[in-house]
């Protein structure tokens, strides 16, 4: 099958959107080309746009894309405020990203709103293949300027999970209608959701902008009883389900029932966490299916068992389009050919609370030494949950943040044991770490999926692959008719 295929209406392949900018424009742009989709991250896209800026934006891109932005008055006092010729020396530190509130006025929302629009633009440019953007519910407050800024530039699909994401299809309407939206964000201790009010005309200052089209929202589920739930109604039914393995990199969902763990210390998934596919064909939707599904024989089963076909992670986050740092791709494959990598589901790790994939990689933060010489801070946020102070106004914890902070904000000092800082380390692991005093870098953490059986079959030598490559390899598997 040629990668120049033509696009239909259901793509067979979703390329994962991983990580902070390991699925960037640049991967999401080479799997759109071949006709299937194409997934750029969305989470900390404000922080990866103004680093880039302030790292002389080799090649021009992102101020290309800001060229592109409708509103021009915002995207040229972004450039005027991060960009720097040349680059900011080895030494000094990446500027400070306005942190998201839960305050109308907030600096974080304009960003936000223009770094996610540069992102999907640049996977959208020069093609017509479609583009997706990932989110994870759990980063409620950015969500909806996120996605605005993600629908300002075309795109096609919005894939959301690491919770229940019943408001984004009404979300996605009402924005690409340019309608004022209201989004319930949850606070901690109190009963009722606190409302997020957006209004896009507060972006578009008045600015002509064309007729803007939903995009389709795929909701990220591990079992059939949240895609049922999902289905219930009009209002939060998604277009579609990615129903995902436990196996899967990043985040997925704890086992059903009560938490055991086996001696690698990884949380025991049992019969009942398996998904049951029939009940997700009766369901009337379309569905992929996500975890371990690498491979042209795993495809041609997926679509037997009524899936549309298979979403991929770890395959295009080890190809050259990835935006991994590539020492780090490099250690991984090495490490795996030589049947040397271990990658641990942390149950602990995250301050989400969900077991999430590590690689015991030596020198970065799966270490546990290197890990508790890292001074404790929380200066990105991303994680950071809403809660209700003792004077009844809203504040920010994260228990990866300083213990005795998160403790003086009412959280419980057990809660922020092994916790790691997933904003530093994730944009350490696509070189874009915050420089820290006495010349030191954050460190990265690497995550990937447990099943990395492929690498063998499609780089045997470790060969560096593409990622159109890796679509005609699984076009293989599909079965016709």
């Amino acid at each position: 099958m040629s990668t120049s295929q033509t696009v239909t209406s259901q793509p067979w392949l979703i390329q994962g959107g991983m990580g902070v900018g390991v699925s960037g424009w640049r991967l999401a742009r080479a799997v759109a080309r071949t006709g299937q989709l194409g997934v750029v991250s969305g989470t900390a896209l404000d922080t990866l746009v103004i680093r880039v800026l302030q790292s002389g934006d080799p090649g021009g891109h992102v101020r290309r894309a800001l060229a592109a932005f409708p509103v021009p008055e915002l995207a040229e006092a972004v450039r005027q405020r991060y960009f720097v010729e040349g680059g900011i020396g080895d030494n000094e530190r990446f500027l400070a990203t306005p942190r998201m509130r839960a305050d109308e006025t907030c600096p974080a929302r304009l960003l936000t709103v223009v770094s996610n629009f540069c992102e999907v633009w640049l996977a959208k440019e020069g093609h017509s293949g479609p583009v997706g953007v990932n989110y994870l519910e759990k980063v409620q407050l950015a969500t909806v300027p996120a996605m605005f800024g993600a629908i300002m530039a075309g795109v096609d699909y919005v894939l959301v999970g690491a919770g229940i994401p019943a408001q984004i299809p009404a979300l996605a309407t009402g924005l690409a209608r340019r309608q004022h939206v209201t989004a319930q964000i949850s606070v901690e201790g109190d009963d009722q959701p606190w409302q997020q009010h957006f209004d896009p005309a507060s972006v578009l200052r008045g600015s002509e902008v064309g007729e803007l089209r939903r995009p389709d929202v795929l909701a990220i589920v591990s079992l059939p009883a949240l895609a049922s739930y999902l289905n219930r109604s009009e209002e939060i039914r998604p277009d579609g389900f990615v129903v995902e393995g436990h196996r899967a990199g990043g985040h997925s969902a704890p086992p059903r029932g009560p938490l055991s763990l086996d001696t690698s210390g990884d949380p025991v998934y049992g019969p009942r966490d398996n998904p049951d596919f029939a009940k997700m064909t009766a369901l009337g939707l379309p569905f992929w299916i996500a975890g371990g599904q690498c491979g042209p024989e795993l495809l041609a089963q997926a679509r037997a068992a009524g899936a549309a076909g298979v979403q991929l992670g770890s395959i295009f986050a080890l190809c050259e389009e990835s935006g991994l740092d590539p020492q780090l791709r490099r250690e991984l494959i090495e490490r795996r050919l030589r049947s040397e990598l271990t990658v641990r589901n942390d149950p602990a790790a995250s301050p989400t609370a969900f077991p999430f994939k590590v690689a015991d990689l030596p020198g970065t933060l799966s270490d546990p030494a290197v890990s508790a010489a890292r001074r404790r801070v929380c200066d990105l946020g991303y994680l950071r949950t809403p809660y209700r102070t003792e004077r009844g106004a809203i504040g920010y914890r994260c228990p990866a943040e300083p213990s005795q902070a998160y403790v003086r904000k009412g959280g419980s000092l057990a809660q922020t044991e092994a916790k790691q800082c997933l904003c530093n380390g994730l944009l350490a692991t696509i070189g874009l770490g915050q420089r820290r005093p006495r010349s030191t870098v954050e460190l990265p953490i690497v995550t990937i999926g447990q099943d990395l059986d492929f690498l063998p079959r499609i780089s045997p030598d470790g060969v560096l692959y593409s990622a159109a490559s890796v679509v005609r390899w699984m076009s293989t598997g599909l079965v016709p008719g």
